[in-house]
């Protein structure tokens, strides 16, 4: 990585720095420089996981997360819960109450539950089902709105929560999406395992694997 006159961080992963850059770029420093190679590598590749453990902590829910927030309300008719996801290609949504606080969070997972495809995990699934089945019925909807098949309490995060942790959060929880609250748990916005994970791609890797030295 390296930085331009008006400080614009500039990517250089993928060129792939050799053995013989290095001489070249230790030669044109005056002096002399008491450093091998595999010395600068290990020195480089600390100074990086540094600046990505920087990065990771200094990145926030707040400076990822998408508002507004697509939300419903504890009474919103599954019919539109449904057609909001399809809509704009998202697999879940926060419920919240009048006050916008987040009560709990419904998925296409749970809609698909109630029209009885419990082991379902995509639509191809739900075809086979039907394929092999020889067609799909109308199967009546147990619960037709979405705070009764909603997921409570659910679990959200803070503007200030660090990238970090929002790893964290859903690694352990085994969840795809997070609410970012306000401290009386108002919505703010939302975060998907996608908004996360590319927010830590960013980062990247040390170019180099130092681990035999």
């Amino acid at each position: 990585m390296q930085s331009d006159q008006k400080g614009t961080t500039v990517s250089f992963s993928g060129v792939g720095l050799t053995d013989e850059d290095i001489y070249e770029a230790m030669k044109a420093i005056p002096g002399y420089i008491d450093i091998t190679p595999g010395d600068f590598k290990e020195i480089y590749c600390l100074a990086y996981n540094h600046a990505v453990e920087r990065f990771a902590r200094s990145v926030s829910a707040g400076d990822i997360m998408v508002k507004p927030a697509f939300h419903v309300l504890p009474d919103t008719p599954l019919a539109e819960v449904a057609e909001i996801l399809g809509t704009h290609g998202i697999s879940g949504l926060p419920v919240v109450d009048a006050d916008r606080k987040v009560l709990g969070v419904v998925s296409e997972k749970d809609i698909l539950s109630q029209l009885g495809f419990k082991d379902t995990v995509s639509f191809m699934a739900i075809v086979t089902q039907c394929l092999r089945a020889g067609g799909c019925i109308s199967v009546p909807v147990r619960a037709p709105t979405a705070g009764e098949i909603m997921v409570s309490p659910a679990i959200t995060t803070s503007p200030e929560t660090p990238l970090v942790e929002l790893v964290k959060l859903l690694s352990e929880n085994r969840i795809n999406r997070l609410p970012v609250t306000d401290s009386e748990g108002r919505l703010l916005g939302i975060l998907a395992r996608s908004d996360i994970v590319n927010a830590a791609s960013r980062s990247g890797t040390c170019p180099w694997n130092i681990s035999g030295r």
